[in-house]
């Protein structure tokens, strides 16, 4: 585990069932540690770009992975990743959207402003937690990220 890093994911939901499915699924995979959670769009950039509540961060030190909701209140999930996306400094942080939209215009968008992947929420309990793992896995101790 690379130890500059303060949150290893950082997850973006409003939904309280999805995020404590999403927390247990991770949980159950052992990925539980160094989680940050956002509720909107707004807390989410502030939490990325170290701004408000996040000001003592330092950006360099933003999570290794970040499972972005679409629907979100305050700033929409598009406009979220086309801010991370669109900064040199957070480009690299995989994003995952985890929604439950199956709107094509949501996925070719997501995937012109460089989602790293789409991946539409099962609706049954079981499946979400089975997916939700395979990324925890994929992400966080399979894929090799450059280093900075």
């Amino acid at each position: 585990m690379n130890d500059n890093h303060e949150v290893e994911i950082l997850i973006v939901e409003d939904s309280q069932d999805d995020l404590d499915m999403t927390l247990r699924a991770l949980g159950k995979a052992n990925l539980a540690n160094r989680i940050q959670v956002a509720r909107d769009g707004a807390e989410a950039l502030e939490f990325i770009f170290c701004q408000g509540a996040h000001a003592n961060r330092k950006v360099e030190n933003g999570p290794r992975l970040i499972l972005l909701d679409l629907k979100l209140p305050k700033i929409d999930g598009l406009e979220v990743l086309k801010r991370i996306k669109g900064d040199p400094r957070t480009k690299i942080i995989p994003v995952v959207v985890l929604t439950s939209s199956k709107e094509q215009k949501d996925v070719i968008e997501s995937y012109k402003l460089g989602v790293n992947s789409y991946i539409v929420k099962p609706v049954e309990l079981e499946g979400f937690i089975a997916a939700v793992q395979e990324l925890g896995m994929y992400w966080m101790l399979l894929n090799e990220p450059p280093k900075h």
